[in-house]
């Protein structure tokens, strides 16, 4: 595949920078690898002796990796739910996340993964549907979510606010596009 078509297919999750947006192939599975870097915010809520539950969101740039360098596909946006074990420090995440590419088509997915407190998580993501030029879509693969810097400020009762920044990785992300 030359440099210019496995640029435009790449960037079909979130751009259509070098060809048109209807010269991409429809119905033939493409793998790409890509990443996120995000913003988070939300609580952390006290819900049992040893556990907390954080409710939030996290946002970000979508980059796809070309043979060029990273390319800018978009936008992302989560809403997430994690369980934290504060005993062993493992935690749970499940998220709905919403890629908004540059033209406003937007593809649907739902991200879960495990892993430690404060080191990340090991997960999949899924495609559940899209619009405009991404509806139909189907696919994901394996996600890895890691987190950096954390401040915390204490609110009423039991609920502490967090902010925090870390990257996605999405190193396999396999989709078709409807026919």
């Amino acid at each position: 595949m030359n440099g210019i078509k496995r640029l435009a297919i790449g960037g079909g999750l979130g751009l259509c920078t070098l060809l048109s947006c209807q010269q991409m192939a429809a119905a033939e599975e493409e793998t790409i690898k890509a990443f996120s870097a995000w913003q988070g915010r939300g609580q952390i809520f006290d819900t049992g002796p040893d556990r907390a539950t954080f409710v939030g969101s996290f946002t970000g740039m979508v980059f796809v990796e070309t043979e060029k360098g990273p390319l800018d596909a978009g936008h992302m946006t989560c809403p997430a739910i994690v369980d934290l074990n504060l005993k062993d420090g493992t935690q749970e995440a499940k998220a709905r996340c919403t890629i908004t590419a540059k033209d406003g088509a937007r593809v649907y997915s739902d991200l879960t993964c495990k892993g430690v407190q404060m080191v990340g998580c090991d997960g999949e993501i899924s495609f559940t549907g899209g619009t405009e030029r991404f509806a139909g879509i189907t696919g994901g693969g394996p996600v890895t979510v890691r987190s950096g810097l954390h401040e915390f400020a204490v609110g009423g009762g039991n609920v502490v606010q967090e902010s925090a920044g870390g990257i996605i990785l999405f190193p396999k992300l396999t989709y078709k596009l409807a026919e």
